[in-house]
């Protein structure tokens, strides 16, 4: 890593004099060109044949949260804190936890209080705290994005901040780095948003009717008319009813709705929903029955049990749907939303407050696995912030059940020492066949690049390991990584 200001270290000088020398220009990179390969040599050099065989493949990114308003307007960014600050938990909830508030973040208050505008305070706190992020994925995938969308070759620290923004800020105001021309030099062959039922999809209608070529498609998540505990739930239930012209004040009126919506969803490259529920909690239940809980839960009068047993009872209700319209379905279960009641109350939803929590999915996902785990036209993708699940539930309900795939590594997890205990506990089990590819599941449009090239890199390392342990025959490493990086993603989300 190259020193300048940022270190005032005389051992760490003569080491660095040394490396230059032995290694020329390679040491002036901000990132090592064999980050995340093995040190043992033969496994490293094979890691190194394998991730080169699959980096410059396109990228899909069947999975994320980018804003549609981006690419349909192809505004210039505004300015490098918005780029890589403002939008991203992984970088705020760092700072946050160094007692950094986040109105000087330029996090916006619910109330619409002062918060810090200026880009420039924004961007230098987020520099002086930039050491903070040593060792994390988020540290890797920031300087892959500086390096090598932007050339700098310094790392980020409170004397250069001032330097480095306005490099950042002067790309950003060439039209090479507006949204649209940044699509097309990351190579993204596909990149999905997320919107809830009641979006009227605008930008992306705005994107359809531009004629720019670029694939963004939408995807179907419908938890605030799922959610019983979803602020103004009874009143979106209404929304969606005058939305689709259904009746959803009764049960048959309701689930038609959400039909209605998701076929509405697929006219603008809808090929998957996308669930966000506090457990993995499903149910299967009657007519009548399903018909009951849904009046209760829309009278506002119900238990924290008959929420949970609804939230169940739509997923398998959701599942039942795919089959009907194709959509993969995408189950991200486990996270204990919006921990920080302060935080919620004053920041709003996704402030970094999410934290993983023990799930049960061999039990909570009998009721809609007896109705549809069986069916092989059907793809139920399983997320979790439970790692200890992954070898002792998930990979064995994956390896057994045509429906379901694993999804990769998410939230604390898609990160190197995440996708390497993923591959260990579950390769074994259900091989590689049986879960989704990569996805990226980011805000920060910058990160996709890097996110991928981190996964790239995993899994080249891993599949090396393989190959010299005797697991695995060297020539279908090189298509094993092929369809970790491309393939799998592909066929998972019917792409």
């Amino acid at each position: 890593m190259k020193g300048g200001p940022c270190f005032d270290s005389s051992n760490h000088l003569a080491y660095q004099n040394t490396r230059l020398g032995i290694m020329g220009n390679d040491a002036l990179k901000l990132t090592d060109p064999d980050r995340l390969f093995p040190v043992d040599a033969k496994q490293r050099d094979l890691a190194r044949a394998l991730y080169t065989s699959v980096s410059d493949l396109p990228i899909l990114s069947p999975h994320g949260h980018c804003d549609p308003r981006w690419f349909a307007e192809n505004a210039r960014f505004p300015n490098p804190a918005d780029l890589f600050v403002v939008p991203d938990h992984y970088v705020f909830r760092m700072l946050v936890s160094q007692g950094v508030p986040l109105e000087d973040l330029g996090i916006a208050r619910v109330d619409g209080g002062s918060v810090e505008a200026n880009p420039r305070k924004i961007w230098r706190r987020f520099a002086e705290a930039f050491k903070l992020f040593r060792g994390t994925p988020t540290a890797m995938w920031l300087e892959h994005s500086f390096e090598h969308q932007f050339g700098i070759d310094q790392v980020l620290c409170g004397q250069t901040a001032d330097a480095i923004y306005d490099q950042i800020e002067t790309k950003l105001a060439t039209d090479a780095f507006r949204p649209r021309a940044l699509f097309d030099d990351f190579n993204i062959e596909l990149l999905a948003t997320t919107e809830g039922a009641l979006d009227d999809l605008k930008w992306h209608r705005d994107i359809k009717d531009s004629g720019w070529r670029g694939n963004v498609v939408t995807t179907y998540r419908p938890d605030t008319v799922v959610d019983p505990d979803f602020e103004g739930f009874t009143e979106n239930v209404l929304v969606l009813g005058a939305m689709t012209g259904e009746d959803t004040a009764t049960w048959s009126g309701y689930l038609a709705a959400h039909r209605a919506r998701r076929a509405f969803f697929k006219t603008f490259g809808a090929t998957a929903s996308d669930h966000g529920h506090p457990s993995a909690t499903t149910a299967n239940l009657n007519m009548s029955e399903a018909s009951a809980l849904f009046d209760t839960v829309l009278s506002g009068d119900f238990t924290a049990q008959q929420a949970e047993q609804f939230r169940g009872q739509m997923l398998t209700e959701m599942a039942k749907m795919s089959l009907d319209d194709g959509l993969t379905m995408q189950i991200h279960a486990g996270s204990r939303r919006n921990h920080s009641a302060d935080v919620f109350a004053q920041f709003g939803r996704d402030k970094g407050f999410d934290i993983p929590g023990r799930t049960d999915y061999v039990a909570a996902l009998k009721p809609l696995l007896d109705v549809v785990g069986m069916e092989r036209d059907l793809t139920v993708i399983l997320f979790t912030l439970d790692e200890t699940a992954y070898a002792r539930e998930l990979a064995p309900l994956a390896g057994a059940y045509p429906a379901l795939k694993l999804g990769p590594p998410w939230w604390f997890y898609d990160s190197y020492e995440g996708i390497k205990r993923f591959r260990e506990a579950t390769t074994e089990t259900c091989g590689f066949y049986n879960a989704a590819g990569f996805n990226d599941d980011t805000r920060a449009f910058c990160s996709i690049p890097a996110r991928h090239d981190v996964s790239r890199r995993s899994d080249s390392a891993y599949l090396s390991t393989l190959v010299t342990t005797g697991r695995l025959r060297e020539e279908d490493a090189f298509e094993v990584a092929h369809d970790l990086a491309y393939g799998l993603a592909k066929t998972a989300y019917n792409l």
